[in-house]
């Protein structure tokens, strides 16, 4: 175990980021941010202690349906164009994550599971650590609070948010 923190950056094409929101009570809808950037620094092999940041751009919101995230994107929900990115910055502790996330410019404190998968070479000769990370907020903490009522009481978006990274890093 060296003292010496070594930095590793997300790889953006072996990484993904998702979230998942009940609709209508009946079913899920998914949806990914396409770009976004994290880094992790670390003192052990293991990553106990690391610090971690990452932030996503809120106009790359993808649900498979443009009306969706064109509603996704509005002041309804994320605001993309006053607060365009959202952002996390916290430490692994055991097999937790936690930290502090910003969406909206409100801060909450949010405890995330982590596993790590592993470290591996990759064929290029880089060094690779593999994370599922894993967790759920309340949107309406965010200030993500639009939301409609069916004839029959139901609401149309859940307030649980599922988060779900697979996160591969780079060893810098």
């Amino acid at each position: 175990m060296s003292t010496t923190a070594t930095k590793w950056v997300i790889d953006p094409t072996h990484s993904e980021v998702s979230f998942k929101v009940k609709h209508l009570v009946i079913s899920t809808v998914t949806g990914y941010f396409r770009k976004f950037e994290g880094s992790a620094e670390s003192t052990s092999d293991d990553f106990q202690g690391a610090k971690v940041s990452f932030s996503a751009d809120i106009d790359s919101i993808d649900t498979n349906q443009a009306d969706r995230d064109g509603h996704l994107k509005s002041d309804d929900f994320f605001n993309a164009a006053q607060y365009p990115k959202l952002s996390f910055s916290g430490v692994i502790e055991g097999d937790k994550l936690k930290g502090d996330l910003t969406i909206r410019e409100v801060t909450q404190a949010v405890e995330l599971d982590v596993e790590l998968g592993g470290v591996a070479g990759d064929p290029y000769g880089q060094t690779k650590a593999g994370f599922e990370i894993e967790g759920k907020i309340s949107r309406k903490d965010f200030n993500l609070k639009w939301n409609a009522v069916t004839e029959a009481g139901s609401v149309v978006v859940s307030d649980a948010v599922r988060i779900i990274l697979s996160v591969q890093l780079v060893k810098q």
